[in-house]
């Protein structure tokens, strides 16, 4: 099951060219379109498979449209796409993980979005430390994403409740426990 939700992530994400996809808005893609590029890669499984690896995923990366025609990755693209989400007010306080030997780089400019549409920020410590887990030893950095918001910078909710923005300058890091 891990390996299919990797490369469902990897096609909704970050290579649908591989199964011969383009993402369309909010990188939405017919279910049946998927499911015949995965058949051409010889990875090929059916609807209900797919439905069990949505539904099974920990960090809830896939969503289905109501009507289960379509499907696309929650967040995380490397994919220029055009997205659906709608702006709104985050919470006073968001977190963002990330792992001690970045640090360096992020004190002079901020949380760049690097090869993702967004910066990817959570609204708990245990979510953030995990996946500043993922690359090395986690600092988790608190954001003061309601006072971004007053000064006019937008953000989102994907569909798994992680937040997104366009960057973090400097200035809305708060840096005293590192």
């Amino acid at each position: 099951m891990t390996k299919d939700s990797k490369l469902l992530s990897l096609i909704l994400r970050h290579a649908p060219e591989k199964a011969g996809l383009t993402l369309g808005d909010g990188g939405w893609v017919r279910v049946d379109d998927l499911l015949a590029g995965l058949k051409k890669m010889n990875r090929g499984f059916g609807r209900e498979r797919l439905q069990t690896i949505v539904d099974s995923n920990e960090k809830k990366r896939f969503t289905l449209s109501d009507d289960g025609a379509r499907i696309r990755a929650a967040q995380g693209h490397s994919v220029k796409i055009k997205s659906d989400l709608k702006p709104v007010a985050p919470p006073s306080l968001l977190y963002h993980g990330t792992a001690t030997r970045f640090i360096d780089a992020i004190k002079p400019t901020g949380l760049k979005s690097m090869k993702r549409q967004h910066v990817h920020l959570s609204s708990d410590i245990e979510t953030a430390t995990k996946v500043g887990q993922r690359h090395g030893k986690p600092v988790i950095l608190n954001i003061m994403s309601g006072e971004m918001a007053k000064q006019g910078h937008l953000f989102y909710c994907a569909d798994n409740g992680v937040w997104l923005t366009d960057a973090v300058p400097t200035e809305f890091i708060q840096w005293e426990h590192i």
